[in-house]
């Protein structure tokens, strides 16, 4: 398998530990929380650093909109944005790895990224950071770290087989993840996205929950020919949906899909079957692009723990880990 197409499917992930390495006798780059190392590797992965840029999904665009919950939100959770009222809503989509200028159809820009904030009253705020693929390739930071020193260390490598193709062979939900599918869409509006981690909702009622999120385009999904993939503009994605926008808001709908009994609710790689019941949550509306989008969004951090009650993390190392790896990136990007 070419490291070209490793490098699309891997380098996109933005999911890294806070753990520290446990042995003092490694080398000083090992002896990095995990956090660090993960956020070193994406950096060369893209060929950074990329100043004042994210470490991965460094391209993207911002859009405002409203929130409108369905009739049953409320019965599966007591979170304010569930309830009866329209809350505000900034989105951002965004292209995988850490390159700020990657041609949207390039096969490294994959998955594709969507990042919500609900905006709540008192000033406060929750958060949806989900991908365009619904599995994950490591189970925990530590293997995903592998993963990605892998695809690096294969880059100049003319071992046989190459670091990452060893580390494949013995990681099927990795070798999984790299090999699924990842078809360009026509456009982020024709984009479903997929929440990998799972969240226990709680309604007024004291009745629990898992879920994970889908957030499935009112258009329906809808991807580009070859042909037209590799006839696609550059920034083919972003200059559609800000065009969109202006003739005719763009809408989501946002579902949980509903674990049951023994499924796997603190394992990342683990899809859940299609037969699991989805519950719609509400509808998302997009209506105009933020003003200074891309000066915006480099001041922000979303992330996936700033929860509101009625909403909590389950323990899952991938998405306990998350935040504290964003934050690593988010000082970088304003050079602290």
């Amino acid at each position: 398998m070419k490291i070209k197409i490793l490098i699309s499917a891997l380098a996109a992930a933005s999911f890294i530990s806070a753990h520290p390495a446990m042995a003092e006798d490694k080398p000083a780059e090992q002896a990095k929380p995990v956090t660090e190392q993960l956020v070193d590797t994406l950096t060369t992965l893209s060929g950074g650093p990329h100043a004042g840029f994210r470490s991965n999904h460094a391209k993207g665009v911002m859009l405002e909109g409203s929130f409108k919950p369905s009739a049953q939100a409320a019965s599966i959770s007591k979170a304010a944005h569930l309830q009866k009222a329209e809350s505000p809503v900034l989105v951002r989509f965004s292209d995988a790895t850490g390159v700020p200028n990657i041609p949207d159809a390039n096969g490294n820009a994959f998955p594709k990224g969507i990042a919500i904030r609900f905006q709540l009253q008192d000033g406060l705020s929750t958060d949806i950071v989900s991908i365009s693929i619904n599995n994950f390739p490591a189970a925990t930071p530590e293997d995903f770290l592998g993963l990605l020193n892998a695809v690096r260390d294969s880059q100049n490598s003319t071992a046989k087989p190459s670091p990452v193709e060893q580390f494949l062979a013995s990681h099927p939900a990795a070798l999984k993840f790299v090999t699924t599918p990842k078809p360009a869409p026509v456009s982020f509006a024709t984009q479903p996205f997929f929440g990998v981690n799972a969240f226990k909702f709680t309604n007024a009622a004291g009745q629990s929950v898992y879920g994970r999120y889908q957030i499935i385009p009112v258009a329906g999904a809808q991807y580009l020919s070859k042909e037209a993939t590799d006839a696609a503009a550059p920034d083919y994605l972003m200059t559609d949906i800000a065009e969109r926008v202006k003739k005719q808001s763009v809408q989501y709908k946002l579902l949980l899909q509903i674990a049951e009994q023994g499924d796997e609710v603190n394992n990342a790689t683990v899809q859940w079957p299609e037969t699991r019941k989805t519950v719609e949550l509400g509808t998302l509306t997009l209506k105009t692009v933020v003003a200074d989008s891309k000066a915006k969004e480099k001041t922000l951090m979303f992330n996936p723990l700033q929860l509101t009650e009625g909403i909590e993390a389950s323990q899952d190392p991938i998405l306990l880990a998350r935040p504290t790896a964003y934050a690593v990136s988010f000082g970088r990007r304003l050079g602290k």
